[in-house]
C-alpha cells in the first residue's frame, strides 16, 4: 500500500468504526428507555411490577429470536440496509412510548423497540469485517463495545432527566429524535458503508457455498455455532447477575451501605471499559485469541471466588470489582476476533450476518436467564453462591472459547 493511500484507508476506517459505533450506542440506549420510566408508567397506568417486568421480557425475547433471522436479512440485502431499518423501528418505538394509551400500546413499544434490536449484532458485525481493514479490527471491536457502554450510561441519565422536566411522553419523544440523528448519521456517510463490496463478497461466496449448506438448519448443526452461543450465554451470565443483583449482594456477603455497594458496581463498569479500551490493542497483536480470553476470564473466576468466600475484607471489594471487570472487558475485543476467525475459516466471509445472529443471541438470552438462575438463589440467601455460579459460568466460558479456536484450526487445516 502506497503512502498516499494509508491517509485514505485511516479515514475509511475511523469513519466506519465511528457511525457503527455511534449506531451500536444508539441500541443500547433504546435497550434502557423503558426502565427509567417505570415509576411514571406505574403511577399514570396502575401498572405492577409484573406488567413493568413482562414489558422487559417482550423486548428480549423479540430481540433474541430476532437476531438470528436478521443475520439472513443481513447476507441477503445488506448490512447498512437493514441496520437503517433497525435504528427506524427504534425511533418509532420512542414515538410509541409518547403516544402510548394504555398498557398494550406499551407493549407494542416493546415489541418494536425489540426488533429493532436484534439486527445491530449481525449488521455491525458485517459492517466491520468488511469495510475496516484488518490492522484495525481490534479496535473497531473494542469501540463497538465502549459506545454500547456509553449507551447504557447515557439511557438512564436523558430519560430520567427528560422525564423529571417535562413528563415521560415527552421523554419518548426525545428517544425517537435520539434513534432520528442516528438513523440521519447512517444515510449521510452511507457511501462509507457502501454495501458493494459486501454484495460483491456475499455473491462469489454464495456460488462457492452452492451446494452445501449455510441455511439456518445447517448453521444450526455446526459445532461452531453451539459453542459460540454457549461462550456468549455464560459469560453474560456474569454481567446479568451483576447487573441485577450486585448491590444486594455486596451488602448481605461484606455489609457495604447501599451507596458503596453501587459504587463498586460502578467500579465494575468502569473497569470492564477500561479493559475494553486495553483489549483493542492486544486483540490484533495477539494471533491465538483464545489464550487471551483464557487468561482473563480465569483471572475474573478466581476474583469472583475471592468475593464469594469472603476472603477479603470489605473494603478490598472496591478494589476488586473494577480488577474484575476489567478481566471480562479486555477479553471482549478478542472474542469478537475469535469468532470472526472461526466464521471465515468455516464458512467464508458471506455468512458473518449468519453467524453473528445466531451466536450473539447467546447475549439476549443470557441477560433474560441470569435472573432466573440467580433469582432463586437470592431469595434463599444463597448470596454467596451467586459469585460462585458467576466463577463456574466464566469457567464454562472459556472452555467453550477453546473449542471455538479449535473448530478455527481444524478448518483451516
Amino acid at each position: 500500500m502506497s503512502t498516499a493511500t494509508m491517509p485514505n484507508v485511516f479515514r475509511q476506517d475511523a469513519t466506519v468504526i465511528s457511525v457503527v459505533g455511534f449506531a451500536h450506542g444508539t441500541s443500547h440506549f433504546f435497550q434502557l428507555m423503558l426502565p427509567p420510566l417505570f415509576p411514571w408508567l406505574m403511577s399514570a397506568y396502575s401498572l405492577s411490577y409484573t406488567h413493568i417486568g413482562t414489558l422487559m421480557t417482550v423486548f428480549y425475547v423479540v430481540s433474541g429470536t430476532g437476531q438470528a433471522f436478521a443475520g439472513f436479512l443481513v447476507d441477503r440485502w445488506g448490512a447498512h440496509r437493514v441496520l437503517c431499518l433497525g435504528v427506524a423501528l427504534l425511533a418509532c418505538s420512542g414515538i410509541l412510548v409518547a403516544a402510548a394509551p394504555g398498557l398494550w400500546g406499551l407493549y407494542l413499544a416493546a415489541l418494536v423497540a425489540g426488533m429493532g434490536n436484534s439486527v445491530f449484532h449481525p449488521a455491525d458485525f458485517a459492517l466491520l469485517n468488511h469495510c475496516v481493514s484488518q490492522p484495525r479490527l481490534g479496535h473497531a471491536f473494542s469501540v463497538h463495545g465502549l459506545s454500547g457502554n456509553l449507551g447504557w450510561a447515557l439511557g438512564p441519565l436523558v430519560m430520567t432527566t427528560a422525564a423529571t422536566a417535562f413528563g415521560w411522553r415527552t421523554a419518548g419523544f426525545v428517544a425517537a429524535l435520539a434513534g432520528g440523528a442516528s438513523l440521519a448519521t447512517l444515510w449521510w456517510r452511507r457511501m462509507d458503508l457502501s454495501d458493494a463490496l459486501h454484495d460483491e463478497l456475499s455473491s462469489r461466496q454464495a456460488r462457492r457455498d452452492r451446494g452445501s449448506s449455510v441455511a439456518l438448519g445447517g448453521l444450526i448443526k455446526l459445532r461452531l455455532t453451539w459453542f459460540a452461543f454457549s461462550f456468549f450465554f455464560f459469560s453474560t451470565l456474569v454481567f446479568g447477575a451483576l447487573q441485577n443483583f450486585a448491590p444486594s449482594l455486596l451488602r448481605d456477603l461484606y455489609g457495604l451501605s447501599l451507596a458503596a455497594a453501587t459504587s463498586a458496581l460502578t467500579a465494575y463498569l468502569a473497569g470492564s471499559a477500561a479493559g475494553l479500551a486495553t483489549g483493542g490493542f492486544l486483540a490484533g497483536a495477539e494471533k491465538r485469541q483464545e489464550k487471551l480470553v483464557g487468561f482473563a476470564f480465569l483471572c475474573s473466576a478466581a476474583l469472583a471466588l475471592l468475593l464469594a468466600f469472603s476472603i477479603v475484607p470489605g473494603w478490598a471489594v472496591l478494589g476488586i470489582m473494577p480488577l474484575m471487570g476489567f478481566g471480562v472487558g479486555i477479553a471482549g475485543p478478542s472474542r469478537d476476533m475469535l469468532v470472526r476467525k472461526s466464521t471465515v475459516a468455516r464458512l467464508g466471509t458471506g455468512a458473518f450476518g449468519r453467524i453473528y445472529g445466531l451466536v450473539y443471541s447467546g447475549l439476549d438470552v443470557g441477560l433474560a436467564t441470569a435472573p432466573l438462575i440467580f433469582g432463586p438463589l437470592m431469595d434463599a440467601g444463597k448470596t454467596r453462591f451467586v459469585f460462585a455460579g458467576m466463577s463456574i459460568a466464566l469457567v464454562i466460558a472459556i472452555i467453550a472459547a477453546q473449542a471455538i479456536a479449535g473448530e478455527a484450526h481444524r478448518n483451516v487445516q
